[in-house]
C-alpha cells in the first residue's frame, strides 16, 4: 500500500458526532444565544415585563432572525471550510516544489521538526532518509507540524455548512417554543429562560457523549458562555427600554 494513501486514510471509528461536533456546538450554541438575544432584548426593554410584549412581535423577530442568522451561519461555515482547503492545497503545494528544489534543505526541515517532537539525533536523521523517498508524505509532515494545518480533502465545506445551520436552527429554536404554546405573560418568559437553560444543558451534554471529557467542564462551560451572553442581552435591552 502506498504509504502516502495510507496517511491520508480517514480515522475508521470516527463518528458522525465527533466528525461534526464543531459545527455542531458552534451552531446550536449560536442558535440558542441569538435567539435568546430576542425574547430577552424585549423582555428587558419592557418595564412591566414581556407580558405587555405580544406574542406574535415575539415569534415574527425571533424567527426572522433565527433563519437569517442561520443561513449566515451556515454559509459562512461552507466559505470558511472553502478558503481553508485553498489555503491547505496552495501552501502543500508550494511545500511540495521547494522539497523537489531543494531536498536538502526539506531533509534538515524534517529532521528538526523530529528532534524537536521528542527524536533523537540518529532516530531524526535515520527516518528523514526514509522520508526523503517520499516527497508527499514530507510536505504532510511539514504542514502539520509547523504549519499545525491537516489535510481537508475528507471535510466536505457543504456538509459543514448543514450541519451548522440545522444545529443553529433546532437549538436556537427552543427560547421560542414557550411564546408558540402560552400567552406572553411574565411566567411564559420564565419557562423561556428554563427552556434556554436545559437546551444548553444539552448541548453540553453532547459535546461530553462525543468527548468524554470532563462532565462538568463540558456542561458548565456552554451554559457560562450562554449564561454571559444571555445576560448581556437582556442588560441591553433593560437600559435602552428602561
Amino acid at each position: 500500500m502506498d504509504p502516502d494513501n495510507k496517511l491520508q486514510a480517514p480515522p475508521p471509528a470516527l463518528g458522525k458526532t465527533q466528525q461534526f461536533l464543531k459545527q455542531i456546538v458552534y451552531g446550536g450554541n449560536d442558535g440558542i444565544v441569538t435567539t435568546f438575544a430576542i425574547v430577552a432584548g424585549f423582555a428587558g426593554a419592557s418595564a412591566e415585563g414581556v407580558g405587555h410584549i405580544g406574542a406574535v412581535a415575539v415569534l415574527v423577530f425571533g424567527l426572522a432572525n433565527l433563519f437569517a442568522d442561520a443561513v449566515s451561519m451556515g454559509l459562512g461555515e461552507f466559505l470558511s471550510a472553502r478558503a481553508q482547503n485553498d489555503l491547505y492545497r496552495s501552501r502543500h503545494q508550494a511545500e511540495l516544489r521547494d522539497i523537489g528544489q531543494h531536498p536538502s534543505h526539506g531533509g534538515k526541515r524534517i529532521t528538526g521538526l523530529l528532534q524537536h517532537r521528542g527524536l533523537s539525533d540518529e532516530d531524526a536523521k535515520t527516518m528523514t532518509t526514509i522520508l526523503s523517498r517520499h516527497p508527499r508524505l514530507m510536505a504532510d509532515m511539514i504542514m502539520s507540524y509547523q504549519h499545525g494545518m491537516h489535510d481537508p480533502d475528507d471535510e466536505n465545506p457543504a456538509i459543514n455548512g448543514l450541519f451548522t445551520f440545522f444545529a443553529f436552527v433546532c437549538f436556537g429554536a427552543v427560547p421560542l417554543v414557550p411564546y408558540f404554546l402560552f400567552d406572553p405573560t411574565p411566567t411564559t418568559f420564565v419557562v423561556s429562560v428554563l427552556a434556554t437553560l436545559l437546551a444548553l444543558v444539552a448541548l453540553g451534554l453532547l459535546r461530553f457523549g462525543a468527548l468524554r471529557e470532563n462532565l462538568l467542564r463540558s456542561v458548565g462551560e456552554t451554559v457560562l458562555v450562554g449564561g454571559v451572553c444571555a445576560l448581556v442581552a437582556f442588560g441591553v435591552g433593560w437600559i435602552v427600554g428602561g
